[in-house]
């Protein structure tokens, strides 16, 4: 036991060495989550409590499932009583489904589809629908995925779905998805499954077949969850169905990490799990081994002005490394200004010694790639993508390409360039308006960042021609980068979850973006600000944080930075908050190095500079004051929150004496 528990701190010890039975770790980014569940794991397996091949361990994706065999592994408790099942929910799944669909189904057979695309396609032909329309196909297949990741069928398809973002009306949505699910039995009864299917229908059967229940239960007798706030309904509805009414089970999570709802992702089974399991013990993992300090700082600030009740489970991160560079915020007049700046805040980090493989230039949409890409190719800095292929390379833009260049070669349009290319993407996709479905949407943001950089090249060269602009399209086009290539990562804040660099560079964090625009509903808001959260917790000691006021050189500021950063920006040009009073900041410093010294802790984990910063600037007067300041949570009032008001007061007094 004493390897197993070797170098961890309290918190991590005590989920470690909790009694078997009901265990919730609430673990922020950063603070050791996966050492500390397989840790506990280990625990269980070293203290003869459960066999290796009783644990069901499940998370969801195949590289996390790998980190936990491998840390298992590491630490020795496979033996020859057999491994612990450690695979993603559909992977246990269909392995389940395998052996016991026999005993229950009998000669009925059933076929694992790779993908619902045809199936939907063949679902949208006989409700009428356009097939060829590839984006409403995956716009399609995505709602039906959700619907029933969240236990809805197509008869009640209509009403759960009132307020999402839907390609077509909620009628006709259930209508294909009734065809869809109707396609997949054959006239002998023999079934194709989706993979929503592989959980609905193991936990059909062990709901439904006490003898295979019994046969499982008996097999599998602990359970463990990762990534708990990414739960589906359906998930839940396995996991459920795997315990049988046990409670031997720990789950791991983040609820201030929830950025995946639009896909039935739900924090509420993590929230809940202390009222569904009053006896279970509780655990808040809060130090963060990570970030330094000053990012920990920011993190803190940006999530603790969440509302909602995801909010009520915010953990306030102590960052445990040393000291390291404030975070640094720019604002730039347009959005390639911003990509130069961003480009050169690259070099300096790379000529200051963090290799390119350990820099990442996060943004919200993938369109936004493209400038970046453009900025990087300029300079001779190595990228790379990650979750998705270049600009250039996807499929919408080599369509659009394609369909300009044909065009090019005929006679010139009656109309200025810009809006000729306008206008030749409109049947592939470029609608006036942004329209609905989040595929199509996706498509409709790739056309227009072509049409813009169109724009671009038009108002660069006011004597260019319809094909004199479509020609610097393509030679942009030329030379795609290899998608393997090592380098600095290019990435949506999305894909990047998981993931983690030396520095961290967040762009575009202007209204309309971060929030998106069309981000209206409260829950909505907070989800954005949970994936600005979550950018920001993927550096470990860099960060840099940028937005532009308009979107082309030359237009005037149409937007401002994102709300979320209201009150945190310091030290950037142009428009930013009121500096810190000087006085009252080195004063609050002194006092913080007393504190420190004192109480035997190190100054960053007092409270950060920042905070510091952001008391001297707002000066608070009462304790109702002082609480409204980001970052003053309930821990720390009690611990030094007079102490705090008394030199804010004392130093303001001798200002107004002088």
């Amino acid at each position: 036991m004493s390897a197993i528990t070797e170098g961890l701190d309290p918190a991590q010890l005590q989920a470690v060495t909790a009694p078997r039975g009901p265990v919730c770790v609430l673990a922020g980014a950063g603070t050791g989550k996966t050492r500390t569940i397989t840790r506990r794991i280990a625990a269980l397996i070293d203290g003869g409590q459960v066999n290796p091949s009783q644990v069901l361990a499940v998370t969801f994706t195949s590289r996390a499932a790998a980190e936990m065999r491998d840390r298992l592994r590491t630490l020795g408790v496979i033996g020859p009583t057999g491994a612990v099942a450690a695979q993603t929910f559909h992977a246990a799944a269909l392995r389940q489904l395998r052996y016991f669909w026999p005993q229950v189904m009998g000669e009925m057979r059933w076929e694992l589809m790779d993908t619902k695309f045809p199936m939907v396609r063949r679902a949208m032909g006989e409700t009428g629908l356009d097939t060829a329309d590839r984006e409403l196909v995956r716009d399609l297949a995505g709602e039906i995925e959700w619907a029933k990741s969240c236990l809805h069928g197509p008869s009640g398809y209509a009403e759960a779905s009132a307020g999402r973002d839907l390609p077509l009306p909620a009628e006709t949505v259930a209508r294909v998805f009734a065809a869809y699910e109707n396609g997949k039995v054959s006239p002998a009864g023999d079934r194709l499954l989706d993979f929503e299917d592989l959980i609905i229908y193991t936990a059909e059967i062990l709901k439904s077949a006490p003898a295979v229940a019994e046969e499982f239960r008996s097999r599998y007798r602990s359970f463990v969850v990762d990534e708990y706030q990414d739960v589906t309904p359906v998930q839940q509805d396995l996991l459920r169905a795997w315990l049988g009414g046990r409670d031997d089970l720990t789950v791991v999570g983040d609820a201030n990490q929830t950025i995946y709802s639009f896909t039935g992702a739900s924090p509420d089974y993590l929230i809940g799990f202390t009222r569904d399991y009053p006896d279970a013990t509780l655990v808040r993992l809060e130090r963060d081994y990570r970030s330094t300090p000053q990012v920990v700082g920011l993190a803190n600030a940006v999530i603790g002005r969440a509302r909602g009740r995801v909010a009520g489970s915010r953990l306030a991160l102590v960052g445990q490394r040393p000291d390291g560079p404030e975070p640094v915020f720019a604002e730039y007049p347009d959005e390639q200004a911003e990509a130069v700046g961003v480009g050169a805040e690259i070099r300096r980090l790379m000529r200051s010694g963090v290799p390119a493989e350990q820099i990442a230039v996060l943004y919200r949409i993938n369109a936004a790639s493209e400038v970046f890409e453009e900025e990087l190719s300029g300079a001779g800095i190595p990228y790379r993508l990650h979750g998705a292929v270049g600009f250039f390379e996807r499929p919408e833009i080599v369509a659009g390409l394609r369909r300009l260049t044909a065009l090019a070669d005929g006679p010139p349009p009656p109309m200025p360039p810009a809006e000729a290319v306008r206008h030749a993407l409109r049947p592939i996709g470029l609608t006036d308006d942004e329209p609905r479905g989040r595929n199509e949407r996706g498509r409709w943001q790739q056309l227009r960042r072509l049409a813009d950089l169109a724009a671009d090249l038009a108002a660069a060269q006011p004597s260019a021609g319809f094909a004199e602009v479509v020609a610097g399209l393509a030679d942009r086009a030329r030379n795609p980068q290899p998608a393997d290539r090592q380098g600095v990562t290019l990435a949506s804040i999305h894909a990047a979850k998981g993931l983690e660099w030396d520095a961290v560079l967040l762009t575009g964090l202007h209204e309309g973006a971060m929030p998106l625009s069309r981000a209206r509903t409260a829950e909505e808001i907070e989800e954005e600000r949970r994936l600005l959260y979550v950018g920001i917790t993927r550096a470990r000691e860099h960060l840099h944080l940028s937005w532009s006021l308009a979107r082309s050189a030359g237009q005037s500021a149409t937007r401002g930075r994102s709300r979320f950063l209201d009150g945190l920006v310091t030290g950037t040009a142009g428009d930013v908050d009121d500096g810190p009073d000087p006085r009252v900041l080195k004063a609050l410093l002194a006092w913080r190095t007393d504190y420190a010294r004192d109480n035997e802790l190190r100054e960053a984990n007092v409270c950060s500079r920042r905070l510091l910063a952001d008391l001297a600037t707002s000066l608070p007067q009462t304790p109702a004051e002082l609480a409204a300041v980001s970052g003053m949570v309930p821990e720390r009032i009690d611990a030094f929150g007079a102490e705090l008001l008394s030199v804010i007061a004392s130093r303001r007094e001798t200002a107004g004496r002088k």
